[in-house]
């Protein structure tokens, strides 16, 4: 982790384009100048929560707290400082306060891993799919194109009155080949058969 992109390095570069893929949100707070990521997941994934403040946490503020939503949802969450190297990102992959699909978006394995983590699902041991339902038509299609660029294939695949994407089940194999050994344990379950321990267990 010591291969710096300013204030970032690569693997945290990584890490948070496939936060902000997923289930990560760039923001402003009134009156700040750069932008900061929020990380926000249900209290059940505190694990996740936590490996992903591990990663992040010397551009981070304060540990992961509970947070208590209006209805029954627990989160669990932190927020990033704030850093000219997000308010780049929010203006690449931001339109009209919607995430998009930015042209220069280049994936690689680490940003793939994350954002399967965060928005990866699958249906016994071969339909593998990313729930982009909160993406336009239009930037389904450039993701596929994306994926293509490291050798994945994948479909539209109707999802009632919404799309994912869903990858060819000639192509789980090289899925797996690509990012499981950058899942963490408690993740496994989501591209493997026999999921393990959690993070925490384990460092």
């Amino acid at each position: 982790m010591d291969n710096t992109v300013g204030s970032l390095t690569q693997f945290q570069r990584s890490v948070i384009i496939g936060c902000v893929l997923g289930d990560g949100y760039l923001r402003f707070f009134p009156g700040r100048k750069n932008a900061l990521l929020e990380i926000n997941h249900s209290a059940k994934a505190k694990d996740y929560v936590d490996w992903k403040y591990f990663v992040l946490k010397d551009v981070a503020g304060s540990p992961p707290k509970i947070r208590k939503g209006n209805g029954k949802r627990v989160a669990y969450r932190f927020y990033t400082k704030e850093l000219p190297e997000l308010t780049v990102l929010l203006y690449e992959f931001y339109r009209n306060g919607k995430k998009i699909i930015p042209d220069n978006l280049v994936l690689d394995p680490i940003i793939l891993a994350v954002w399967f983590m965060d928005d990866g699902s699958r249906c016994g041991s071969s339909s593998f799919y990313l729930n982009t339902q909160q993406y336009s038509l239009e930037d389904q299609k450039k993701i596929i194109e994306k994926l293509k660029e490291i050798g994945l294939e994948a479909r539209l695949n109707r999802d009632k009155s919404y799309w994912r994407i869903r990858f060819l089940s000639s192509f789980v194999d090289r899925l797996r080949e690509l990012i499981a050994d950058k899942i963490i344990p408690s993740m496994k379950y989501k591209i493997e058969l026999n999921p393990v321990e959690t993070w925490s267990e384990r460092t």
